[in-house]
């Protein structure tokens, strides 16, 4: 037998129950705005030329550049389109620059747990170490909104095999990180049951435009073909689209101006979709009888053999 994780048990997309979003909806479409801030001269930072040593001032201001222009352009954008919004937060920016976070706050955007910085690697701490980071950030956003926040996407995506264990025990309710389903899954963690929510890890613009150097014509009509077959198959099964942003990457002028067209393109089946927040999403999931979502109390596969 190969190792496991032991957090959740197969299950065959086809053979689920069924069950449907507020409104009767079938296709809940979220927006998460990532916000993140960098230790100057160290630490880890996305790039999008080759290596530089320290202090590497290009890649530090290109970061900054979605503090300082990105995140207000794209507030303005979502204002503009009455677009819901997650916003992902490094707690360092609580210090930096405060008052981009309470422009969020003030739109009634959910803030969601995104580590202390993005200097930073989960997977790189010990167990103590990981702890610690969970919880101060989390003590930060608290402080700062006046509650826990539900959910969390770790920098870099980067959990351990403890951290469903170390989220679920810091009081979270969902998590972000892993890229298994188109639905939300239920998982198994020492302390109780925690949602992993969709976030797109394929479809993100930060994997596009650093790794992959995608051109954003190319990425808005990637966009939109996940949103029209997305929406197609939600008539026989729930789905969940995230559209996952970056500041200091989406913020860009050009880059707007092409991803215009996909929020014009989704707004025009607005009456068709859920056009939400994760932690919503998470609150309608756990509404549900149990026995519904994979990784629920009583949930069992149907037969193989089941109409669909």
């Amino acid at each position: 037998m190969l190792k496991t994780h032991g957090r959740y048990d197969y299950s065959a997309l086809p053979l689920r129950p069924d069950y449907s979003f507020p409104g009767g909806r079938r296709l809940a479409v979220y927006l998460a705005l990532n916000v993140e801030h960098f230790a100057f001269g160290e630490g880890l930072g996305n790039d999008y030329g080759p290596p530089a040593p320290p202090p590497n001032t290009r890649s530090f201001a290109w970061r900054d550049y979605g503090n300082r222009v990105g995140a207000w352009r794209l507030l303005e954008f979502a204002d503009r389109h009455a677009l819901p919004l997650a916003l992902l937060v490094n707690t360092a920016l609580y210090d930096y620059c405060p008052q981009m976070i309470a422009a969020f706050r003030r739109r009634g955007d959910e803030i969601v747990g995104h580590g202390r910085t993005n200097s930073e690697r989960q997977d790189a701490m010990t167990l103590a170490q990981e702890r610690a980071c969970i919880l101060e950030a989390t003590a930060a956003i608290e402080t700062h909104e006046g509650a826990k926040p539900a959910g969390w996407l770790a920098p870099y995506i980067s959990q351990t095999v403890d951290s469903p264990d170390l989220l679920k025990e810091a009081g979270y309710r969902y998590m972000m990180d892993w890229p298994l389903d188109d639905q939300p899954v239920w998982f198994r963690t020492r302390h109780g049951p925690i949602l992993s929510v969709p976030y797109a890890h394929d479809l993100n613009d930060s994997f596009e435009v650093v790794s992959r150097r995608t051109p954003s014509q190319l990425y808005c009509e990637n966009l939109i073909d996940q949103f029209d077959e997305a929406l197609e198959e939600s008539a026989r099964r729930p789905l969940v689209m995230s559209i996952v942003l970056h500041s200091f990457i989406l913020g860009q002028p050009h880059r707007l101006r092409r991803f215009r067209g996909v929020i014009e393109h989704i707004l025009a089946q607005r009456e068709r979709i859920w056009l939400t927040r994760p932690g919503e999403i998470c609150s309608h999931i756990e509404s549900l009888p149990p026995g519904i979502v994979p990784g629920s109390p009583g949930y069992a596969d149907r037969a193989p053999d089941a109409p669909r």
